[in-house]
């Protein structure tokens, strides 16, 4: 199939690129000319592993290409995905500006019948807004073209997305006419051949069904914030409770790590957004309203542990940090818990020395370009150069370089054997028995 994919960010480019590698011709459209210019040259501009190679093979074999003109996109394609940006209002409310606006150039150049697939996360009745946006220009043009639109949420996850797309566990696709749906079936079939994950439901059904899965997950994350912090109160280890509930095949283990918090860009929108359409209804979204407080607090809990370990201040004190992405597999650090621990580390009169597999410049772009240049925050080169006499190590994002670091090394290099795991990677029996100052997440008072 010919395909048109409006949007190179993360969700558009892994979806053109998980296209063609299935054998679609896929044209995608961004309005950043130098970001089109650097696509066709080969350069990826996010790093999600598997990524490059997809873009770099098919670009090569013809059948991906970016240009910065949808008309030109669209002339020989019949199914257009809006894969572009829906930021936060400060409300809370998805910004739903960038895809009405390409839902008004599609309605412009549409010369046929199409299918108009809503990629981005989008609130329940986006869909109908895109319908109207896109009749009105053709009625603008007088003109009866048959279009449908389709909600198509995506479930990728970063570090992950190649194979989330590829191998998914489900694809949910909402649909109102039986041509769409034959469009879908047909442009899915490779991904789901024996039709077992292919899910059609109503197109306001799927809408929703995106953002419960983000708010369910993000529910679990909080839930197990929250009982780990009571167990810090009661000398219980969590990680021992975790076991024992995830066990049980009705909780499961996924996602039920305690923690100090969840960022990215998809948990932190989508459980706002959520709450605002209930407000939007009338309805009082109690619990996702405790899910985002929990996880607000939660990215304080890392300073709050430093803090209480040195009772006399942070100030005039040099803190190593390890991780800065919100999570492994991604240079992504929106929302992300190191940025909230760096930041009250500055302002308590701390140095941090940080490092990161795979988002150091992002965190160049995080920072202002004061703090390096006072020697507040130092981006080391390697992980063990972030602990050059320093107070405390603390561990943010569990890369797997991480997991199983030289402990020996970490003591003879920290002014003190203080570790603070923000994502109980380590024993604390172990580093105890070594003469570490261990402190995890609900795990205060073992060893």
């Amino acid at each position: 199939m010919n395909i048109t994919v409006v949007g190179t960010g993360y969700v558009g480019l892994v979806t053109g690129a998980c296209f063609a590698e299935m054998g679609n011709t896929v044209t995608c459209v961004d309005t950043d000319q130098a970001k089109v210019a650097r696509l066709n040259q080969g350069e990826v501009p996010i790093y999600e592993p598997g990524l490059d190679a997809i873009v770099q093979n098919n670009h090569k074999a013809g059948r991906l290409s970016f240009t910065s003109s949808l008309s030109e996109a669209m002339a020989d394609s019949s199914v257009y995905f809006i894969a572009v940006g829906t930021p936060p209002g400060e409300d809370g409310s998805a910004d739903l500006q960038y895809v009405l606006d390409v839902a008004r150039q599609i309605g412009q150049h549409l010369d046929n019948y199409g299918v108009i697939v809503n990629k981005s996360t989008v609130p329940v009745g986006t869909a109908d807004k895109v319908r109207e946006v896109v009749a009105q220009q053709l009625d603008e043009r007088n003109l009866d073209i048959a279009f449908d639109v389709v909600s198509n949420p995506e479930f990728l996850k970063e570090g992950a997305a190649i194979d989330d797309f590829m191998r998914p566990d489900r694809i949910v696709v909402g649909v109102e006419s039986p041509r769409a749906r034959e469009v879908m079936a047909e442009l899915y079939q490779g991904f789901s051949r024996n039709h077992d994950k292919l899910m059609f439901m109503g197109v306001r059904d799927a809408e929703l069904t995106k953002y419960a899965a983000n708010a369910m997950l993000a529910t679990k994350i909080s839930f197990m914030n929250e009982v780990a912090n009571l167990a810090e109160r009661m000398g219980v280890d969590i990680e021992q409770v975790r076991k024992g509930i995830g066990s049980d095949s009705r909780i499961g283990y996924s996602f039920i790590y305690p923690g100090c918090g969840y960022g990215g860009s998809c948990f932190p929108k989508d459980v706002k957004a959520l709450m605002h359409m209930g407000d939007e209804f009338g309805y009082q979204t109690d619990i996702l309203c405790s899910v985002e407080e929990r996880n607000q607090a939660q990215k304080h809990r890392l300073y709050e542990k430093l803090s209480e370990r040195f009772a006399d201040g942070l100030s005039g004190r040099t803190i190593g940090v390890w991780g800065l992405a919100f999570k492994p597999g991604t240079d992504d650090m929106r929302e992300a818990s190191s940025v909230t621990l760096i930041n009250r580390l500055i302002d308590a009169g701390a140095t941090v020395r940080a490092y990161d597999p795979v988002a150091m410049d992002e965190a160049r772009l995080q920072f202002p370009d004061t703090v390096f240049a006072a020697g507040k925050l130092v981006l080391c080169e390697h992980q063990y150069d972030a602990l050059a006499d320093a107070d405390a190590m603390v561990l943010v994002t569990e890369w797997k370089p991480f997991r199983q670091p030289d402990f020996n090394a970490i003591k003879k290099l920290l002014k003190q054997p203080v570790i603070i795991d923000g994502r109980n990677q380590y024993d604390p029996y172990s580093l105890k028995a070594q003469g570490f100052d261990y402190t995890g997440i609900g795990r205060d008072r073992l060893g």
